[in-house]
């Protein structure tokens, strides 16, 4: 916002954000037990529990807490079933009426998703909520499935609070998972209205329900071109998006991108890379090549995240490549800007070209155009398969880049380094 006044958004100004989620099991001195109950719906339709047996000698401090933790284990396990079989009745009757607003919220967007696996595994014990005699707190860690049944879960971590209530503990509230490596995942906070194809699923908010079936369609193309970028392994089970409406884009995921994104994909775990539009100001036109791009993120990226700001034009310029779908290269739409980044000043250094998040729209276009015009020399001298090789080395094995080189393309990395910066300022022109 400038002045109050919403500007254009940048045409192909997509940086990448990938975050590694990181789950930390909290477990407090003299509580090494870890409960762990999964319900997972499986052929059959039944359910299947687990759980680490207590320690045999609790302290009557860590004895009371550890019951107190089956009993929520126990709950956990009646919610998870009743989620899973589709009984929103079972699912809020494990919890006070003061959290059934929220409880519906959740429980609706993730039938939407067409839940299939959702394990609830309760971190370390139950710890006192200061202030609120009878009021307990436990991190739980859920583990979930869209669509396809046998995916690796993705899981996010999330703080559970209970009351006291004999044999049957009731839930007061699950609170919003707020991990700084990951944020707040849309179906915690938002309706969501979805749709699912054969290689995608497109979630968005109610009030842009009917963007649906035109960002599915495209979702879907996109998906065609993003599986002939899958670095190691297989093609994600389905690619996830989320289109964010103005007020969804600051909340998802935490929110806080940079003014000019477009579009961001983060890796929440399970080898899943889940993709999020930004709404405002994203023309229809626009959407297929800020899909590709992001697509090909969620295909070609390690779980772990890429090594970091030395192999970013390598990662957004792969992203590139596919987002231009295959147009000359006379017709990139971002060469202007190119243009004026190698006319001012650039110094000539791919691993320096990564824009800052505070950088004009100008400057952080012409850094993707850099990356672009890059990968797509390489592709143009070595083709398709030996770039995935490069990058896979670099990324994935994350080796030297001299190393990578050598073994990709059999040259030195100084040369190949040159023979690229001198394709970007030729075809900047």
């Amino acid at each position: 916002m400038i002045d109050g006044v919403q500007q254009p958004a940048p045409r192909r100004l997509w940086p990448l954000w990938t975050v590694l989620v990181v789950v930390v099991l909290l477990l407090g001195c003299g509580l090494p037990a870890l409960l762990v109950v999964g319900v997972v719906r499986e052929s059959g339709g039944r359910p299947t529990v687990s759980r680490i047996d207590a320690a045999a000698s609790d302290d009557p401090a860590t004895a009371v807490a550890r019951g107190l933790a089956d009993r929520m284990t126990a709950q956990l396990q009646r919610q998870s079933t009743a989620l899973l079989g589709g009984d929103r009745a079972g699912f809020l009757a494990v919890a006070d009426p003061a959290a059934h607003t929220d409880l519906r919220r959740r429980f609706a967007a993730l039938r939407a998703l067409k839940l299939t696996v959702w394990r609830a595994e309760p971190s370390g014990l139950p710890a006192p909520v200061v202030g609120k005699p009878g009021e307990w707190r436990l991190l739980v860690r859920f583990q979930y499935c869209f669509v396809t049944p046998d995916c690796r879960p993705s899981p996010v971590l999330i703080g559970t609070r209970w009351r006291e209530n004999g044999d049957q503990p009731r839930l007061v509230a699950l609170e919003e998972s707020r991990s700084a490596e990951t944020g707040t995942r849309p179906w915690e906070i938002s309706d969501l209205a979805v749709a699912i194809g054969p290689r995608t699923i497109v979630a968005t908010t109610p009030a842009l329900r009917g963007k649906l079936p035109g960002l599915l369609a495209q979702a879907e193309a996109a998906a065609k071109v993003a599986d002939g970028y899958v670095v190691a392994g297989s093609p994600p089970d389905r690619y996830r998006i989320f289109y964010a409406g103005r007020a969804e884009w600051q909340r998802w995921y935490g929110g806080g991108r940079p003014q000019w994104t477009g579009g961001y994909a983060v890796t929440v775990g399970g080898g899943h890379h889940e993709v999020v539009l930004n709404a405002e100001g994203l023309a229809s036109s626009s959407a297929d090549d800020l899909l590709r791009h992001e697509l090909t993120h969620a295909a070609s990226l390690p779980e772990r995240g890429y090594p970091g700001r030395m192999t970013w034009w390598l990662v957004e310029g792969l992203a590139e490549l596919a987002g231009a779908g295959g147009q000359p290269v006379d017709r990139y739409e971002g060469l202007a800007e190119v243009r004026k980044l190698v006319r001012g000043g650039w110094d000539g250094r791919l691993e320096g070209v990564t824009p800052a998040d505070d950088a004009p729209a100008e400057r952080v276009g012409g850094s993707y155009g850099v990356g672009y015009l890059a990968v797509r020399h390489l592709v143009d001298r070595y083709g398709p398969q030996r770039l995935l090789t490069f990058f896979e080395a670099v990324v994935h094995e994350r080796k030297a880049l001299d190393v990578a080189a050598g073994e990709a393309f059999g040259e030195r990395w100084s040369t190949l380094h040159d023979e690229c910066v001198a394709y970007v300022r030729a075809a900047a022109g």
